[in-house]
């Protein structure tokens, strides 16, 4: 790892449950204070909360990152139906009582997002607080919806595309390389990026499927050892971990409605990125109606890898929230 205040994994063992098989976690741990479990989206890893876990420790918690399920270092089983919302907060249970952690404040991004905010509808009473960045306390979106913006045509919207299991890990993982270069770099104009959505006369929202034609004009955001540990390790696993997450997206809905509609009262931070084309600020409007103790903040000109691009923007807001309700 190129940052050397990243510390070195430990593997963590979840024994099965009811038609779970067991599973093992990467999880990074640093720190002593009140529990900050740190959940991250796609195609990323722990490593993408490089930047927040030494900051956090050193104000005062105790903060730990995970590989999820799928992810890096922990397990990948094989069945798509392993990957359910589920699934994936009892992941988060079980790291608690492995842990010997009563309550966390859970912290996600992107997909982690969503199951942090899950953990305190699931599971309240081990959840202490939520902290969204980019990702707000929403319903999982239908797929006929997402069908609608593109006009049926499922390969122009990549949650659409990634449904048919093996069909983007085929077009993917022999790219990783060529994927994270073109990623992880600087935002531009919201206004620009939407023309280029509509270069070829028609919606297109899968930059995976057609990568190379994703522009490469604005600066990296991860230095040239950054990038190697997200290729090397994503040239090892593959991307179908992380994938199998969307293809549970309407079971999730199906079996856990109550996420998004009910309503919390537990302390709440939600930051937004201004220029996130995929969770785009505004998203995150209804929240006020929904979360009786909620404070909002937004990151103006930062993109959907905040947490990396603006990293001690981030931190700031973060800590100074943590500070200010969980501070022992």
């Amino acid at each position: 790892m190129s940052n050397p205040n990243w510390p070195a994994p430990r593997t963590i063992a979840l024994p099965a449950r009811a038609n779970q098989p067991a599973i093992n976690l990467a999880v990074y741990e640093a720190g002593a204070g009140p529990a900050v479990v740190f959940c991250h989206g796609f195609p990323e890893l722990a490593y993408s909360w490089r930047h927040q876990l030494p900051a956090v420790a050193a104000a005062g918690f105790r903060a730990i990152a995970p590989d999820q399920r799928g992810y890096g270092g922990s397990s990948a089983p094989a069945a798509v139906s392993d990957y359910g919302i589920g699934e994936l907060a009892g992941d988060l249970v079980g790291l608690l009582d492995a842990l010997n952690i009563e309550r966390a404040i859970f912290v996600g991004h992107d997909w982690g997002g969503f199951i942090a905010w899950a953990m305190p509808v699931m599971y309240p009473e081990r959840t202490a607080g939520v902290i969204g960045v980019c990702t707000p306390y929403i319903a999982f979106p239908p797929l006929a919806q997402l069908r609608a913006l593109v006009g049926g045509k499922d390969e122009r919207f990549y949650v659409l595309w990634f449904q048919e299991p093996g069909r983007a890990e085929a077009a993917m993982d022999p790219k990783a390389r060529l994927i994270f270069e073109r990623l992880m770099r600087a935002p531009i104009d919201p206004v620009v990026a939407a023309s280029q959505m509509m270069a070829s006369g028609e919606l297109d929202m899968n930059p995976f499927r057609r990568i190379e034609e994703l522009p490469a004009n604005t600066p990296s955001i991860v230095t040239p050892a950054e990038l190697d540990t997200y290729v090397q390790t994503y040239q090892r696993t593959g991307f179908r971990g992380g994938i199998n997450w969307y293809r549970n997206i309407e079971r999730n809905a199906r079996e856990h409605p109550e996420i998004g509609v009910n309503k919390l009262s537990l302390p709440c931070l939600m930051i937004t990125a201004g220029w996130d084309m995929a969770l785009r600020p505004e998203m995150a409007a209804g929240m006020p109606a929904l979360c009786s103790d909620l404070e909002m903040h937004n990151i103006e000109k930062a993109g959907h890898w905040v947490q990396q691009e603006r990293p001690n923007e981030l931190n700031d807001k973060i800590i100074d929230w943590l500070k200010r309700r969980f501070a022992n």
